[in-house]
């Protein structure tokens, strides 16, 4: 590589000068000669710091990172023959969950004789959803995988 365009520690543009120059010149400053552009005709580098870069490089990624929030998955358990006040108390932690932007597991478990009658837990899980759609919306349709009767729903966006 004859030339480079080299861009001193205090972000002027210095020109196009040769590496031998360039490194010589951040030398001079105690800085490091860092090449920002390899892909650019003439390359680009710049005079700085690189252990400070690397530094603040780090701190943008843990600062992007802390931003991000994680979505769980949790679960709800429910029978077909629920009372009204057991179904109302899995409601609200199932609205406690979608509210802090968890998705939500909806599992309905037969036991027993209870599997000759699967119209009534998903006349069960249609209630549910009607119940949440102001909150919620239902990712997985009810299907079962078993004895259960399994519906996922995620929180409303917006």
């Amino acid at each position: 590589m004859p030339e480079i365009r080299l861009i001193d520690q205090d972000g002027e543009n210095a020109g196009v000068v040769s590496p031998a120059a360039a490194m010589e010149m951040a030398e001079d400053v105690g800085l490091d000669l860092v090449e920002i552009s390899p892909g650019a005709s003439p390359p680009v580098c710049k005079i700085m710091d690189f252990g400070r870069f690397k530094y603040e490089q780090q701190k943008k990624a843990a600062e992007a990172k802390k931003k991000q929030k994680i979505i769980e998955i949790k679960e709800v358990k429910f029978r077909p023959n629920i009372d009204t006040h057991d179904y109302d108390v899995k409601m609200r932690s199932v609205t406690k969950f979608l509210g802090d932007g968890d998705k939500v597991k909806v599992t309905l478990r037969f036991r027993g004789r209870e599997m000759a009658h699967q119209e009534r837990g998903r006349d069960l899980l249609t209630k549910i959803a009607g119940d949440i759609e102001e909150i919620g919306k239902i990712e997985a349709m009810p299907k079962m995988e078993g004895r259960q009767m399994i519906m996922v729903v995620a929180p409303q966006r917006g």
